[in-house]
């Protein structure tokens, strides 16, 4: 017996010692204890420590959620954590030696850990609730503390802080936020970059410490309380530098480490520093060089190779097979076949890669398709190889190969109706077609396009496979595309529509004899350069078609009445139609602009469409004033139905059109004689592979870079050289928390706006909002209210509730004293709510109900706008106006519009605060709108009753701007400034004046950002993309200043206009 368990501890040992050989890589976010003999870092979703000189680790956490920011308490007896545990990242403590878990905080938002103090309050970031006085824009996070023993939130600071240390003498270090730009880009010198301030929060006094016009992070103080070091990029790369509070440009760099950036610092009190670098966990002790650690790891991985799940849905693609038996589909990047009216459906594909574009061969025995393999996409095909096998979907025996050249870029495949052609796109824009059986090769269109993101081109046979239409954007028409006709058998290419409109989601009519499209011509168009509603149009190329389609239902009955078939019409017709097929249809082209019909009576926002083989009838999807509808007209007469209510999709007509499939929210068959639909529904066993999907999607990211961004010289970097340092990490990365941080730190690389990765992480917790600012201040039962937000729900339902009302119980549950606001509202969101209130002037409390919202961002940001226009109003006196723009689209557009020309027509002068705008496409608008020169005056009779432009601002006016000013709002600053409209005031302006692709990736949770189009500065002759804009007036708003609700900046710019409009009258 005593041998016998010898030999299992002897056996365990063992198996011990060969699990510590599995080394751990991509180690990040880690924090030294406090002693320096340990570190706790995150790996895997859990939380592990380690000696501080290496060896194998201990796990600490095995929680199936996501485990991260570990921080040690002053004591090293715990370690605090966030945690998705709950649903939502949230806060939680745990023995440092392992043990059961705590939760510290509950908002069902993000908070995420920062500092632990020596007196057990951690310090963590999250957005929850300003101080009612706090004067910055709305959606940015706070810090609040909360006690490790009594688990107490309070709010710190409603300056954002990313990264904080706090000395013995309560001095506090921090990494500041002055607006969004990815967290992981490296290497660029802008506004936005991020600075070390100290704060001392007894005397709300705060002073910037860096000095560097780059990245400044992470700070941490020395033992002695008055060192610190911090991250920077002062040396060209993340290293460590180090500096003192009270001469804080005397900082020197204490690490050289190349190429790659320094992150996660942390410090024990013995002054031992413990950070990342390139995936590695490193310590440093002063005056010696960086050690690497070895880490090992013994525990079970959740990781699977391979799962077998169902999949039913998410069909993106759709094509019919030619007798309409089957059609193949793509889901998660797979191509399947369904047989509908047998319910079968077969995988055809099974790569964690995408696939995409299917398209059947004449016969049906053969499926192409887009696959992006080894690095590139090419057209592949699948070929049934019994020859008794008819269907793919009742098939086991295929052969897949290549069937574009190997190397090339192409995608798109779409067979000719005679079989004998395919036709697909190369290097994304380049039309080809390719002989199915020759290999003949011929390049139709090149040049003439630009593919804005995968997908974004269309071309379509013709029934008689001699024509091809595609949109067509030659010399500069990329913001108006015209649709042009290519002619096969001898390369001419015709532009159809030449109009400075746009024309697109095209398609076939009457046999070859017409074509469908859409175009924005007669359409409502949006103020700004995006948006407008469509029309459906009918271009005939056949003379006959065109009289018989336009003719009115009378003459068609006379018509025929009259017609007469006889053997000898019926023969012509044969031998007409055999004519066809092997000449072509003779489509004639010169006059087509006097055979142009269109169809729908009334503009709208239109999705696809699909006229009847006999003319009679067309099938739309437009967007009603509440739902997306498919819709049916009558061409005669110009009746309209609704054929079925919230129903959006693509059509796909069987080669007879007879049969309309319809893929959307889902698979649907439509009878377009009849108009009837019946769901198609698709199911398949899917094999998912986590780690080769996401090792797929990262090379995939690597290539879209390589062939996408705006500079084909990549910035000059070694993109190669990093994606390979980078791809090393992938086998020790089980998550999308970590891929996307991986992903993120790749792309930081490129030192570009616009770009890095997210992942959606779904949470289902939510916390009902009321409207109202609340008195965190407050001690007492309930919820005691400051603010009540106009326009919210409990200000409409009894506008008498306000300032010092107390909320006692929600939904019958009364609200004890601590109890925080979001925690009364748990799961609230969305639903109608009972409140019981005390007010200030009643005896008894006030019963009502309201629903509660999911977000007060709105009525906050409306809060925030209202207070700048008082103050302007106050500060000039009524003589100048104050307009926010939103973002640069036509909807913010329209409310600066209304109130520069309605509500401030009489003042003598306007400031348009652009601060805060994360972009969109709006700059040409705005500075048309604000460079109205007035050149007449309407006059009747001696009286003044307007002038021209009426539709322009023709008095002086300034633009207010701000680090938080992204993309388009970094674009209309510089144009404003470039066309001397006047003057900009604020603080300069990041350059990120470049257009963005956000990729969805196979997985769905997972996008990432390519800036793709940039816009060129004439004036400078480069691009503007990294080009800082300066303000002609520098002004900052100052932590104090906004924590007093005072707007500096917006203080100079009435000072500014105020001072041109009164040396416009001395003129």
């Amino acid at each position: 017996m005593l041998k016998r368990v010898l030999s299992i501890f002897s056996f365990c040992l063992l198996t011990l010692s060969l699990q510590a050989q599995e080394e751990a890589h991509w180690i990040r976010k880690c924090d030294i204890s406090p002693d320096g003999t340990s570190i706790a870092f995150s790996y895997h979703g859990d939380i592990f420590t380690i000696p501080s000189t290496g060896g194998v680790a201990k796990q600490i956490t095995s929680n199936q959620s996501y485990d991260s920011d570990p921080l040690w308490s002053a004591d090293g007896k715990n370690i605090v954590f966030s945690s998705y545990r709950e649903g939502s990242k949230d806060i939680w403590i745990i023995p440092s030696c392992g043990g059961k878990a705590r939760r510290l905080t509950t908002y069902p938002g993000a908070e995420t850990p920062l500092f632990v103090s020596d007196d057990g309050l951690v310090y963590y970031s999250a957005s929850i609730q300003a101080d009612q006085k706090y004067d910055r824009f709305p959606g940015e996070p706070q810090v609040y503390t909360v006690g490790i023993n009594d688990g107490k939130s309070t709010l710190f600071t409603s300056i954002p802080m990313m990264n904080i240390s706090v000395n013995t003498n309560g001095i506090v270090l921090y990494e500041d936020y002055k607006g969004y730009e990815d967290t992981f880009r490296k290497h660029h010198t802008s506004s936005v970059t991020r600075d070390i301030w100290k704060y001392l929060p007894k005397k709300v006094q705060y002073q910037q410490l860096s000095t560097f016009v780059g990245e400044n992070r992470n700070p941490v103080f020395a033992s002695n309380g008055q060192d610190y070091y911090y991250l920077s990029e002062e040396g060209g790369n993340f290293n460590i530098w180090k500096a003192n509070i009270n001469t804080p440009k005397e900082h020197t760099q204490i690490t050289s480490l190349p190429t790659h950036p320094v992150r996660y610092l942390s410090i024990s009190d013995n002054d031992v520093l413990a950070f990342s670098y390139n995936g590695e966990l490193y310590t440093l002790t002063t005056g010696e060089e960086p050690v690497k650690l070895n880490i090992s790891i013994v525990a079970d991985s959740n990781d699977k190779d391979s799962i077998y799940r169902n999949i039913n849905t998410g069909a993106a693609e759709l094509a019919v097979s030619p007798n309409g038996k089957e059609i193949a589909i793509v889901a998660h990047g797979d191509v399947f076949v369904v047989a509908p009216d047998q319910k079968v459906t077969k995988r055809i594909t099974n790569t964690p890669s995408r696939e995409r574009g299917v398209s059947f061969s004449k016969d049906g025995r053969t499926l192409y398709y887009a696959a992006e393999r080894d690095g590139n996409w090419g057209i592949w095909k699948s070929e049934l190889t019994r020859k008794d096998d008819k269907y793919f979907a009742f098939s086991y025996e295929m052969k897949e190969s290549l069937f574009s050249k190997e190397g090339e870029t192409c995608f798109q495949p779409s067979v000719s109706p005679n079989g004998k052609w395919v036709a697909y796109l190369r290097d994304r824009t380049e039309l080809v077609i390719k002989d199915t059986k020759k290999g003949e090769e011929r390049s139709l269109l090149k040049g003439a396009n630009y593919s804005y993101q995968d997908g974004d081109q269309s071309f379509e046979w013709s029934p008689d496979s001699h024509h091809i239409l595609v949109n067509y954007g030659a010399n500069g028409g990329w913001n108006n595309m015209d649709i042009a006709m290519i002619n096969i058998d001898n390369g001419t290419v015709t532009d159809l529509t030449q109009s400075g409109y746009n024309d697109g989601t095209f398609h076939w009519a009457l046999g070859g004899k017409a074509m469908l499209w859409e175009s924005d011509k007669n359409g409502y168009r949006s103020h700004g350069s995006w948006g407008s509603h469509d029309d459906i149009y009918a271009m005939f190329f056949d003379t006959k078609a065109f009289y018989e389609f336009t003719r009115s239902s009378e003459d068609d009955s006379i018509s025929e009445l009259l017609s007469k078939e006889d053997k000898k019409t019926k023969k012509k017709e044969k031998k007409d139609s055999l004519q066809v097929e092997k000449k072509g249809l003779d489509l004639v082209l010169d006059g087509r602009e006097n055979r142009i019909v269109r169809l729908t009576p009334i503009s709208g926002a239109m999705g696809d469409f699909f006229l009847t083989e006999d003319g009679k009838t067309l099938y739309f999807i437009r967007v009603q004033e509440q739902s997306v509808d498919l819709c049916s007209m009558d061409c005669k007469e110009g009746d309209i139905k609704i054929i079925r209510k919230n129903f959006i999709g693509q059509f796909i007509p069987s080669a007879d059109n007879k049969t309309v499939y319809i893929i959307g929210r889902g698979i649907s068959k439509m009878n377009p004689a009849t108009g009837k639909i019946e769901s198609i529904s698709f199911a398949s066993d899917y094999d998912y592979q986590p780690a080769k999907e996401r090792a797929y999607i990262y090379d995939h990211v690597c290539k879209q870079v390589e062939e996408k961004f705006y500079d084909k010289n990549i910035h000059g970097i070694d993109w190669k050289g990093f994606c390979d340092n980078y791809r090393q990490f992938l086998p020790y990365i089980d998550n999308n928390f970590d891929f996307q941080e991986l992903l993120s730190e790749l792309l930081g690389e490129l030192n570009a706006s616009h770009t890095g990765a997210r992942y959606r992480h779904i949470s289902r917790v939510n916390a009902g909002r009321l409207g109202l600012i609340y008195d965190l201040e407050y001690k007492g039962a309930g919820l005691k209210i400051a603010e009540v937000l106009p326009g919210s729900d409990i200000s409409m339902v009894d506008p008498e509730i306000g300032s010092g009302d107390i909320i006692l119980a929600i939904d019958g549950k009364e609200i004890t004293e601590g109890t925080q606001w979001y925690d009364a509202l748990r799961y609230k969101a969305g639903k109608r709510v009972f409140l019981k209130i005390k007010k200030n002037d009643k005896k008894e409390p006030v019963e009502l109900f309201v629903k509660a919202g999911y977000s007060d961002y709105t009525l906050l940001y409306k809060r925030w706008v209202r207070q700048r226009e008082e103050m302007t109003e106050k500060l000039s006196g009524g003589r100048i106006a104050y307009v926010h723009v939103e973002g640069m689209n036509s909807r913010s557009f329209r409310e600066v519009y209304s109130k520069l020309l309605g509500k401030y027509r009489n003042c003598e002068a306007v400031i348009v605060d652009t601060r805060h705008n994360g972009g969109g496409w709006l700059h040409d608008d705005l500075a048309t709108l604000l460079s109205g020169k007035k050149y007449i005056e309407f006059r009747p009779r001696g009286e003044y009753i307007g002038s021209e432009p009426f539709s322009k601002w023709t008095k002086p006016s300034c633009v207010l701007v701000s680090e938080d000013n992204y993309s388009d709002a970094s674009g209309f600053p510089y144009i404003y400034q470039t066309l001397g409209i006047g003057k900009l005031v604020g603080a300069p302006v990041p350059g990120t004046m470049t257009a963005v692709w956000w990729e969805n990736q196979i997985d769905p949770t997972i996008v990432f950002g390519i800036p793709q189009v940039t816009c060129w500065g004439l004036k400078e002759n480069r691009a503007l993309e990294n080009l800082q804009i300066e303000p002609d007036i520098l002004v900052y708003n100052t932590p104090e200043s906004l924590l007093n609700g005072e707007d500096l900046q917006l203080q100079a710019a009435v000072k500014e206009m105020l001072k041109e409009i009164d040396a416009n009258k001395t003129k």
